[in-house]
C-alpha cells in the first residue's frame, strides 16, 4: 500500500511539471493582428519596424503582420474586418467617416500633416501672398493639398483665382519644379530634404501653419475596438514604447536597421532619411506640446474639428461631423 502511494506521488511530479509547461505555453500564445499601412514599406514607418524588431509587440502578446495598400482600401478593409488595424493618412480617414465608414482613430500618431508649398528660393516666394500670379502645381483638384492652398490664400486675403493652378501628376511634380515649369508645388515636406540633397536651393511653407491636419494615424473599426480592446491597447503600448526608443536611441543605427530589414531600396537615401527622421518626425510629427502633456498619439479634437469643418466647407466631404465621433482624444483612456 505504501509502495503504491509512493509510486502515485512520483508519477504526480512529472504530470504537475507538464501542466506548468503547458500553462506557460498558453500564456505565451500570441494574438495575431494584421495592420495595413499606407503606401509601401518605407523607412519612415520606423516606429512599426522598431516595435516588431525589439519585441515590443510580442511583449503585449501580439503577433503582428504588416500589409500595404492605398488609404481608401485600408479603411474599407478595416471596416469590413479584413484587417484589424490600419495606418492611413488623416485626410482619408475624415473622408471615410464622413461617408459612413465606421472607423475610429485610436492614436493620432502624426501630430501634424506633411503638406507644404515647395519653391526655389530664387523665385522670391516667402509667404502665400507671394504666390499671386505664380504657377503652382497640385496633383489634383480633389487632393488635400489643393484645399490647403485655398486656405492659405484665403488667410492672406487672397483667392485661389489669384494663383495659376496647374495639375501635375505625382511622378512628375518634382521635375516640374526643378525644371522651372512651375514656380511652386504643394506636395510633401519630406521632398524638401530630398531636393536639398540634390543641390536644389529650395524653400518651404508648411501647410499646417494655416490648416491643422494629420499624416498617418492608427485606426481600427468600432466593432473591433469594442470586442478586442486589449489588443488595441497592447498595440498602442508597443507603438508608444517604440517611439520613445527612437527618440532616446541611436537614430542612425535604427534607420540602418529599417532600411536593411524592411525597405532595402532606400539604401542610397540613408543619409537623407536619417536627417528627415531627426528633423521632421522626432521634432514635429511624433511630438508636440499636446504629446508632452498627454502622451504620444494625443488627438487634439479642436484641431481635428477645424480640418473636418474645412473639408466640408470646400466640398471635400458631404457635410461636417463631430471630431469626437472619429477620434479618441487620449489613447491612454481606452
Amino acid at each position: 500500500m505504501k509502495m503504491f502511494a509512493r509510486l502515485k506521488a512520483a508519477l504526480a511530479i512529472p504530470l504537475l511539471l507538464l501542466a506548468v509547461v503547458a500553462g506557460s505555453a498558453v500564456a505565451r500564445a500570441q494574438d495575431k493582428v494584421t495592420i495595413q499601412i499606407d503606401g509601401a514599406a518605407v523607412p519612415y514607418y520606423l516606429p512599426m519596424f522598431v516595435a516588431q524588431k525589439e519585441g515590443y509587440f510580442k511583449e503585449q502578446g501580439l503577433e503582428v503582420e504588416f500589409l500595404y495598400a492605398n488609404a481608401a482600401d485600408i479603411l474599407n478593409n478595416v471596416a469590413a474586418g479584413n484587417v484589424q488595424l490600419g495606418f492611413p493618412n488623416g485626410d482619408a480617414v475624415i473622408s471615410a467617416r464622413a461617408n459612413g465608414i465606421p472607423v475610429k482613430v485610436v492614436h493620432s500618431t502624426y501630430q501634424r500633416g506633411i503638406g507644404a508649398v515647395l519653391f526655389k528660393n530664387s523665385s522670391g516666394i516667402k509667404t502665400p501672398a507671394d504666390l499671386v500670379g505664380k504657377k503652382v502645381a497640385v496633383t489634383s483638384y480633389g487632393s488635400p493639398n489643393y484645399i490647403q492652398l485655398q486656405v492659405m490664400m484665403s488667410q492672406v486675403g487672397k483667392s485661389i483665382d489669384d494663383v495659376k493652378v496647374e495639375i501635375v501628376g505625382t511622378g512628375a511634380i518634382l521635375d516640374a519644379l526643378k525644371s522651372d515649369q512651375v514656380d511652386a508645388i504643394v506636395f510633401s515636406m519630406l521632398r524638401y530634404y530630398a531636393l536639398k540633397a540634390e543641390g536644389v536651393d529650395v524653400g518651404m511653407i508648411p501647410s499646417d501653419d494655416f490648416l491643422p491636419s494629420h499624416g498617418n494615424v492608427l485606426v481600427t473599426s468600432e466593432a473591433y475596438l469594442a470586442s478586442n480592446p486589449n489588443q488595441v491597447k497592447g498595440f498602442i503600448a508597443a507603438l508608444d514604447k517604440a517611439l520613445q526608443h527612437i527618440i532616446d536611441g541611436d537614430v542612425d543605427q535604427l534607420v540602418k536597421m529599417a532600411i536593411a530589414d524592411y525597405s532595402p531600396t532606400f539604401a542610397p537615401q540613408e543619409k537623407v532619411v536619417t536627417e528627415i527622421i531627426k528633423e521632421v518626425f522626432i521634432k514635429t510629427l511624433w511630438q508636440s506640446p499636446d504629446t508632452q502633456k498627454n502622451g504620444f498619439g494625443y488627438g487634439n479634437l479642436a484641431g481635428w474639428q477645424k480640418t473636418i469643418d474645412t473639408a466640408a466647407q470646400y466640398k471635400a466631404i458631404p457635410e461636417t461631423f463631430p471630431a469626437a465621433d472619429l477620434v479618441v482624444e487620449k489613447p491612454s483612456d481606452l
